[in-house]
């Protein structure tokens, strides 16, 4: 198949599809399951603070989420439709890197297959027209692995800036990144010789990642009082304390975690009370120290209870079956939570083990660092399979080697069939 030919089918793939869904959910996009960056957002376009009230700046969550909708209110308004359709072209552009990949690592062939296959699963469709930013997680690793494969094929400097680049902006997305630039340096410099340049490019990915890192937490020193890339060290207790075990073993969430016995609120619910007449002040600072101090205590003296919190996150990162919003959504949306969903992750689970075997080496080294890596994140904050579906395209890939072997398998038995019986 011709390149721009699988441009567009990859292209109506991934659109198609999440229009239908859009369109069916637009009621739900911006009032239900939507991330906090929404409200920040809000305030930078119509007050021209980035936090949750006019003229009180916060660090409360990562940024580049609620940069990217403000860059869409401030030209089109706050409105399903603009919501939608500027996610719509994320998970566009997630699929077409995802087909750049497997086509410099073997053929258009196999990018198609495995850009559909990360585009078309069932659990992506439907979260990706949601305001949730786990849409720009995913474009930012998929880029990340592209340029991390053309900086290790090249060993080159400036490809290794770019790599660091991107993992930069992935960590302004999602702080649990923070650590990325130095595995993938690590990667990107293997093949590098001699020894002091390879040092010179693990250096360069982390310097340039934090370049790009670094304007924020300036910012949050600034105006906040401390650094930080997010201050929202709330999130991280609320995954690890005596009572999250039996919260999420019962079905719940971290979110329904009882709240940590005299802390003040916290910044989200302190500009509730404001708003309703109850003018309540908080330091972000403080806080972040006061719920980082509470988890590192629950760690020391609980060694046994986060070896079964870390079991607990491994195992919800990686089941099937979606459970943290399994009563979300329509009737439609929850039944294919529970069948479809889990059927096509299994079917891809066993072809990208397949897929370990025919994929090539540098890239099954970088999709087992990648992984392990969100794994390892999850058992030090929480695993659900949010955070583990924005990388499923690393699954998908080796899932398109092992496709393709088995494909050209057949074409060889058939051949060999074929060929007796024709010289009969």
């Amino acid at each position: 198949m011709r390149r721009s030919t699988a441009v567009v089918v990859v292209t109506l793939a991934a659109a198609l599809p999440r229009l239908a869904v859009l369109a069916h959910e637009r009621g739900t996009i911006l009032t239900a399951f939507v991330d906090k960056s929404d409200r920040f957002a809000t305030t930078l376009v119509y007050h021209g603070t980035f936090g949750f009230l006019p003229g009180v700046p916060s660090a409360y969550t990562q940024p580049l989420y609620g940069w990217f909708l403000a860059g869409i209110y401030w030209p089109f308004g706050r409105s399903w439709l603009s919501v939608g359709l500027a996610q719509v072209l994320v998970a566009i552009a997630t699929a077409l890197a995802v087909l750049e990949i497997g086509t410099r690592l073997r053929s258009t062939g196999v990018g198609l297959v495995a850009a559909l296959i990360t585009t078309l699963h069932p659990y992506v469709v439907w979260h990706d027209v949601h305001a949730n930013r786990e849409v720009l997680d995913g474009l930012a690793l998929a880029l990340l692995t592209l340029f991390a494969l053309i900086s290790y094929q090249k060993r080159s400097l400036g490809w290794a800036a770019a790599t660091g680049a991107v993992a930069g902006i992935a960590i302004l997305g999602n702080a649990r990144l923070a650590l990325l630039p130095l595995v993938v340096g690590l990667y990107v410099a293997w093949r590098v010789r001699p020894g002091v340049r390879a040092l010179l490019t693990v250096g360069v990915v982390v310097v340039a990642a934090a370049a790009v890192v670094s304007p924020w937490v300036v910012r949050n020193k600034v105006q906040v009082g401390c650094f930080a890339i997010t201050t929202d060290s709330r999130a991280l207790w609320k995954a690890n304390n005596l009572n999250t075990y039996r919260v999420l073993q019962n079905g719940g969430w971290i979110d329904d975690v009882p709240p940590l016995a005299g802390a003040p609120p916290w910044p989200e619910l302190a500009a509730d009370l404001t708003l309703e007449g109850k003018p309540t002040t908080v330091d972000e600072c403080a806080q972040m120290r006061l719920y980082r101090h509470a988890t590192v205590e629950f760690w020391r003296h609980h060694p046994r209870e986060k070896a079964k919190l870390a079991a607990q996150a491994v195992r919800m990162l990686w089941t099937p079956v979606p459970t943290e919003s399994d009563s979300s959504g329509s009737g439609i949306a929850r039944t294919s939570r529970r069948t479809i969903e889990p059927a096509y992750v299994l079917v891809l689970y066993a072809l990208a083990l397949a897929g370990l075997f025919f994929a090539p080496r540098r890239f099954v080294a970088l999709a087992l660092l990648l992984l392990a890596y969100n794994t390892l994140a999850a058992t030090v904050f929480a695993g659900t399979v949010r955070y583990r579906a924005p990388w499923d395209f690393l699954l998908a890939l080796l899932a398109a080697f092992a496709l393709a072997e088995i494909l050209e398998r057949v074409r060889r038995r058939s051949g060999s069939e074929v060929g007796p019986s024709a010289a009969a």
